[in-house]
Parts: C-alpha cells; structure tokens; sequence
C-alpha cells in the first residue's frame, strides 16, 4: 500500500517540517487517537481544520477503521483523493495490545458497564493455565460480536437495542486471529498481544476466552499498535495534526 501512497503525503512525526500544497491531492495523518474520543470526533476536528486551511469546504476526510471510545492508539486518517484508498486501508491486518480482566463480565464486554457474574475463585491461577485455552482462537475462527456495538439489527445500531434494555441476536462472523500471545499475567489482569484481520471485535475475543476458562472475562484497555506497516509509534497526536495544517499546508491560491 505505501508503494501507492506517497512517502511525502503520510503525516506522523517524521514528517511535520513539511510544507504541503494541494491537500485535496491526497495525505494519510497516522493519529494516537485519544481515550474517549470516537473516530468521528477525530475525524471532524481535522476536517474543521483543513475546510480553514484550504478554503475548501467540501475537502474529504475519512478514517480507516474505527477504533472504540475506550481505545487508544493508531487511526489512520485520509484526506482528499486518498479518501478512495480507505478500504484498501481498512482490510489490512491489525495489531493491539488488549488488558484483560478475568473473573468478572460486563454487557458491553468493556469497561463501559458494570461487573457482573463475579467469579473471582475460577481466575487462572498461571500463565500456563491461561496459555492452555488461547490455541482455540488462533487462526480462523468464528465471532459473535458484542451486542454493544455500532452494527445494525434491521437499520437500528445494536448498541441502541442494548442501551434501551432489549436483547437481539447477532449473527456470527469468520475473522482470522494471525498472533495471539501473553505479554504479561498478573492474576486476574492479562496483557494480550494480537494480531487479526478485519472485522474482528477484540472485546469479544476478551469475553470468549473468560467463558473458555469459566470465569469471565472484559476488555478493560486496548491500544492499536499497528495497521500493516503503519505503526502508533509514529503517530501524533490531534492537537499535533490540527498545528501542522494550520502551519504547514499551503492554501490554494484562486
């Protein structure tokens, strides 16, 4: 992909002495997206910016894979022509380092609702005891999402059905877990490194390995470190993107 998008036209850290003309022409911002912030709310502040900065009102800004409220770390954020390469983004693989709490579940599957079914006696007591269910969901498997989710259930967001009290059904999916690992384990707390494909809810893969062990388990912090070769640790910050428009690009003369 990075072959088709011009070394000089993606926005991290590396790259923020650059003078930029003709936006529209296409640039990829690598983001840390902040906690609490939605996708959109990032999405929204750099196009606000660039409307200003290129006196284009109509200039076209979109992200390559939504990242939940509760999560940190890589959004990739295109602009202009480079808007037609966001699926092309979006199917790439993805890496994440996930905190996982056992021995409790949430109906959210994160840290957005209350515990419940407590059961705090069935938590691993080791590594190894963790280790040993994680091999069945390596590979093609397949995933029921998170109720509490932006998927649609007969043209309503399921997580609209969620909130007002009712229960649906959602359909299961193929997903493809490439890496699943232990970073670190320190009971009930695991730090889990993955690798996955598209499409995968790593909340749900939280609270499938808490019922594999019989104990429960949520999501209570995620960090997307990667897409394909684009990496968070390049990436910067909102408030960083919005300076270097406002610095750095070049406003179209009439």
């Amino acid at each position: 992909m990075q072959d088709s998008i011009q070394t000089d036209r993606i926005i991290d850290f590396s790259n923020l002495e650059a003078q930029i003309s003709n936006a529209e022409e296409g640039l990829v911002f690598l983001i840390n997206k902040p906690l609490s912030w939605t996708s959109f709310d990032v999405v929204n502040k750099l196009r606000f910016a660039l409307r200003h900065a290129t006196g284009n009102r109509k200039i076209k800004v979109g992200h390559a894979g939504t990242l939940d409220p509760l999560a940190t770390g890589l959004l990739l954020v295109c602009v202009g022509k480079y808007t037609k390469k966001i699926d092309e983004l979006t199917s790439m693989s993805k890496a994440y380092v996930a905190k996982v709490k056992f021995g409790a579940e949430t109906a959210s599957y994160d840290a957005e609702c209350e515990e419940e079914n407590l059961k705090p006696e069935l938590v691993p007591a080791s590594v190894n005891e963790l280790e040993s269910v994680l091999g069945a969901f390596r590979g093609h498997i397949m995933q029921t999402p998170p109720l509490y989710s932006a998927i649609k259930i007969n043209g309503k967001e399921a997580y609209k059905i969620a909130r007002s009290g009712k229960t649906a059904e959602l359909k299961q999916r193929p997903v493809n877990i490439i890496e699943l690992k232990v970073v670190s384990y320190e009971a009930p707390f695991a730090e889990l490194f993955i690798e996955c494909t598209k499409g995968t809810y790593i909340r749900s893969l939280a609270h499938d390995i808490g019922q594999e062990l019989g104990c429960g388990g949520y999501l209570t912090g995620l960090v997307r470190t990667s897409i394909d070769e684009y990496q968070n640790e390049k990436a910067i910050g909102v408030n960083e993107a919005v300076q270097f428009i406002q610095e750095r690009i070049i406003k179209k003369q009439d």
